[in-house]
């Protein structure tokens, strides 16, 4: 039985699958579903909740641009960093007078209180490209626990993965994202009602993670072959079994996510440190700009 096996098993013990679904969807509550499904099962899912009859919402918004994921993530890579004037930019307030006197005196400017608010920042950004529904449309992913923790913690890998890039600085404060990933992976399951066992299965998550972690790091290597990182993405995301044989249906989409993840990995490459640090980057958008019509003729 493998490690995600076992951890699935005890989290269907420990409280209703759909409760930790809704713990890691901050959209409507979904039916109630099993920790993890297989590749055709997710797509069947997928394809059905986005069908023009069980999304009237989405067609008045708008149309979908169509999703061809041969063709994604082709694109040169570009850094991530957010520019200047962009409204989604964390700042910190900039005071004067007592006001300034009095934090400084509570250590809001100290550097670790800024690395704290910077990692808050940078663990948000992941979460919220990791909660939207259009990164599970893009790679025919039902959500359940399993596939947004295991989306989660390949977002946690590229940005680590870069921090590491700055030294000792960019580890310490890869500690602080860690620290507020683990706390808020804790929260969420645990307002879910799961709080039998709770530290003995979130010490299995932990392996999971680093098990994860290293398995990236060589896949993505240069000793690695093109083929690796699908495989383990394979592995990691979509299968329920890491000896399960990849279904060749999911090739395509299995691809579409490897050639996603090495695209971000060299983008974040090249976004600086101060956007790093800061949170001041936006992971690229999974699904191709369409263009209006209507607009494009005022």
């Amino acid at each position: 039985m493998s490690r995600w096996r076992a951890v699935a098993s005890r989290l269907s013990a420990a409280a209703d699958s759909h409760l930790l679904s809704r713990a890691f969807s901050k959209g409507p509550s979904p039916l109630p579903q099993a920790l993890s499904r297989n590749f055709s099962k997710a797509a069947a899912a997928t394809a059905t909740s986005h069908s023009p009859s069980a999304a009237p919402s989405a067609a008045a918004a708008g149309p979908r641009p169509e999703v061809r994921v041969n063709s994604l993530f082709l694109s040169k890579p570009c850094s991530l960093a957010l520019p200047p004037d962009s409204p989604l930019r964390a700042e910190d307030p900039h005071y004067e007078g007592i006001k300034r006197l009095m934090l400084t005196l509570l250590l809001f400017y100290s550097k670790q209180s800024k690395s704290i608010r910077g990692a808050n920042a940078v663990y948000h950004r992941i979460t919220s490209h990791v909660d939207k529904p259009d990164i599970y449309e893009v790679f025919q992913l039902e959500k359940t626990f399993k596939t947004t923790f295991s989306l989660l913690v390949l977002h946690m890998w590229l940005v680590l993965r870069r921090l590491k890039e700055e030294g000792k600085d960019g580890v310490k404060f890869g500690q602080y994202i860690y620290e507020t990933y683990n706390h808020d992976v804790e929260l969420r399951v645990s307002k879910a009602g799961v709080n039998l066992l709770l530290t003995k299965w979130m010490k299995e998550l932990e392996k999971i993670f680093y098990g994860n972690i290293v398995k990236y790091d060589t896949a993505i290597s240069q000793e690695a072959s093109q083929d690796d990182l699908v495989d383990i993405i394979w592995r990691n995301v979509y299968a329920d079994e890491a000896s399960q044989p990849m279904d060749a249906a999911a090739i395509p989409t299995v691809q579409a996510l490897a050639r996603y993840t090495r695209r971000e990995a060299t983008c974040l490459s090249l976004t600086d440190k101060e956007a790093m640090f800061s949170g001041n980057f936006k992971f690229s958008n999974v699904l191709p700009n369409v263009s209006h019509p209507a607009k494009q003729r005022r």
